[in-house]
Parts: structure tokens; C-alpha cells; sequence
């Protein structure tokens, strides 16, 4: 994740699943909310909102491990954007 143009605001994260690395990017735009809005208790978003932050990043992709392979397959943004909406779904039910 790049979150300017500024090659300084690169960053790494790692996880242990597709899951919760979605449930990543889900924390780190609730963060951005709640420090645009530390008065606020309660913070609602809907998906488009989500997707508004993602496009947002100056860069944003995935790195994801295929057993089959060995090795690493690259996603761009958007596929998070998709898995980030099926897990929502999948949380919601």
C-alpha cells in the first residue's frame, strides 16, 4: 500500500489469509474515519465509501501465495475491492 505519491508512505503488511488481509484494508479506512471524526461514537460506511478510500491510495495490490505454484500471484485493486465486498457479504450473513 502507497498511500501518497510519496515513496516514504509505502507500506508492507503481512497475513495469514485472503480473509484478513480484507478485514485489513476494512481497519484501515475505520482508523482514517474515526481520526477525521474523533467526536463521533458511532461510524457507519457503506461500500461505495470503501471503494472511494481504496481508489484513493496512490497504490494499493496484493500479493497472494498459490500453493500450486510455489510462489507469489499479484492483485490489483480491483480485486481487493471484490474480495473486500464478498467478505463483507459473508460477515453480514
Amino acid at each position: 500500500m502507497q498511500t501518497s505519491h510519496n515513496r516514504s508512505s509505502r507500506t508492507f503488511m503481512d497475513y495469514e489469509s485472503i480473509s484478513q488481509a480484507m478485514d485489513g484494508i476494512c481497519a484501515l479506512y475505520e482508523k482514517k474515519l474515526k481520526e477525521i471524526n474523533p467526536t463521533l461514537r458511532n461510524i457507519s460506511y457503506d461500500i461505495g465509501d470503501l471503494y472511494n478510500f481504496v481508489d484513493g491510495l496512490a497504490d494499493l495490490s496484493a500479493l497472494v501465495f498459490d500453493h500450486s505454484i510455489q510462489g507469489y500471484l499479484p492483485y490489483d485493486r480491483e480485486w481487493i475491492k471484490q474480495r473486500t465486498l464478498q467478505r463483507l457479504k459473508k460477515l453480514a450473513r
